[in-house]
């Protein structure tokens, strides 16, 4: 069922950047990491090593897509409460972000990673607020990495953290990104 999804994500993702294939950089093993965890708590942070995004290298536009559930933390019971109580990721099972890579010119990547400026939208828990992203862009040995973090409040989301638990998770959630984007 997983394969099915992802493959037609792609399919979705290729169709909504039009031009040509050759011209399009993908990956289906980009990484995202959060974190939000306060001092003296118990860690709040979880990885998901399965993300799907796509560049179009001749127009910047880039569109990624991560699957709520693959988030995986160290203590199961919070992965549990995590996609159960505030995610809600039967509701909500998708996280995206769709925007253009602001003066993106792939002749001039190179092994130094460079900063661009990413515009765009980014949808979680149902919710879309427009995001301006500091990216880190670098050629690699078969394509270019895309690298960065930005923060996130979940109130911005409609996520909502119960009072009893509120001073142990942070205001704003730091998300962590690695894209190996190839042909």
């Amino acid at each position: 069922m997983k394969k099915v999804f992802f493959s037609c994500l792609m399919m979705f993702l290729l169709i909504g950047i039009n031009s040509t294939s050759a011209q399009k950089l993908i990956t289906k093993t980009g990484n995202i990491k959060f974190q939000a965890s306060m001092p003296s708590y118990e860690e709040v942070a979880a990885e998901n090593k399965s993300v799907s995004a796509i560049l179009d290298q001749t127009t910047g536009d880039f569109a990624s897509l991560v699957l709520i559930k693959g988030f995986r933390f160290k203590v199961a019971l919070m992965e549990e409460h995590f996609n159960e109580n505030y995610m809600e990721s039967e509701k909500f099972s998708k996280a995206s972000l769709k925007g253009k890579i602001i003066d993106f010119d792939i002749s001039k990547i190179t092994n130094t990673p460079k900063n661009f400026t990413l515009k765009g939208d980014l949808t979680i828990h149902g919710k879309t607020n427009p995001v301006t992203i500091t990216v880190k862009i670098s050629k690699a040995a078969n394509g270019i990495t895309i690298n960065g973090s930005f923060e996130a409040k979940p109130e911005d989301y409609n996520i909502e953290i119960p009072g009893l638990v509120r001073k142990k998770i942070a205001d704003k959630v730091k998300i962590d990104y690695s894209f190996l984007m190839t042909k």
